[in-house]
């Protein structure tokens, strides 16, 4: 029998930040989940958190709920196109799968992710009566020995066809070269193909008022075993995105985000500039 074992803390948060946006920010809401909420089960105190203060996480939920919502969007305009197939990887507590069964109906997604976590969320999604449908497939990865590329084609995927391929929240705890080969094997998806990946600023391009606090979460995520280790600038990572053999690379900024996503709001509420999307095509 598999062993569960419960996410890092860090997709936990993704998880319950996106539900701290329904709970606190005033609609419209960039995205709805509370899906994930229900997955995380935290403790009853779980708002108390110094990690979930609403005065303090404001820009970061806003920086979870729009790259989600992009990405969610980018699997809906493709999959509308004929594109049936989205494999995320580093799926974490994602519940598109659950939440969207308009786009589900008509695209096979993929979740890659550790095998203890992926059994974990297996394990929950039965105990919530969601189960694992069979447009979904969960695709466990030791990721020290085995080739994501490899377990995912023998799960299913079928590299002749164009697929929609996300990572979000990873590039920046990955080193140089892990994030390079990454990039060149997405870039062997069959032309049509997407893959579109969030991507760590540099401290000193961030917005000055951002600089201390993401010092801050360097120096927790160090201590907690998961330091920073790879930043890019806007133009390396197209460049990047380029070099590994895509044919097209689109930088979405932050203030593209907010002009997408929170244009009119009078709450004030937008994404962090500490991180960026690139979107790329074969």
């Amino acid at each position: 029998m598999l062993k569960t074992i419960a996410p890092e803390d860090t997709a936990l948060r993704v998880a319950l930040w996106r539900a701290l946006h329904v709970l606190v920010d005033p609609q419209p809401h960039v995205l709805e989940d509370e899906v994930g909420l229900r997955l995380a089960a935290p403790d009853a105190g779980w708002r108390n958190r110094p990690d979930m203060d609403p005065r303090f996480t404001a820009r970061i939920r806003a920086t979870i709920a729009a790259r989600a919502r992009l990405i969610e969007d980018l699997v809906d305009q493709q999959s509308a196109a004929g594109v049936d197939q989205y494999v995320l990887l580093g799926a974490g507590i994602d519940t598109l799968a659950q939440r969207r069964p308009d786009i589900a109906a008509r695209t096979r997604i993929f979740e890659i992710d550790q095998i203890g976590p992926q059994e974990w969320k297996r394990r929950r999604l039965e105990e919530l009566g969601h189960g694992v449908p069979e447009y979904l497939t969960l695709v466990p990865v030791d990721f020290e020995t085995d080739s994501w590329w490899e377990r995912l084609i023998a799960a299913g995927f079928d590299p002749q066809r164009p697929a929609v391929v996300a990572s979000t929240g990873v590039t920046m705890y990955l080193t140089a070269e892990a994030n390079a080969a990454t990039f060149r094997q997405a870039a062997e998806l069959a032309p049509g193909s997407t893959f579109a990946t969030t991507f760590t600023l540099p401290l000193e391009l961030l917005e000055p008022d951002e600089r201390p606090g993401r010092a801050d979460t360097e120096r927790m995520a160090r201590a907690a075993g998961n330091p920073f280790i790879s930043f890019y600038s806007p133009d390396e990572i197209v460049a990047l995105a380029l070099e590994s053999g895509f044919t097209a690379a689109q930088y979405v900024s932050a203030d593209d985000l907010t002009e997408r996503y929170f244009a009119g709001r009078t709450d004030g509420l937008r994404p962090s500039s500490s991180e960026q999307i690139v979107v790329a095509t074969t």
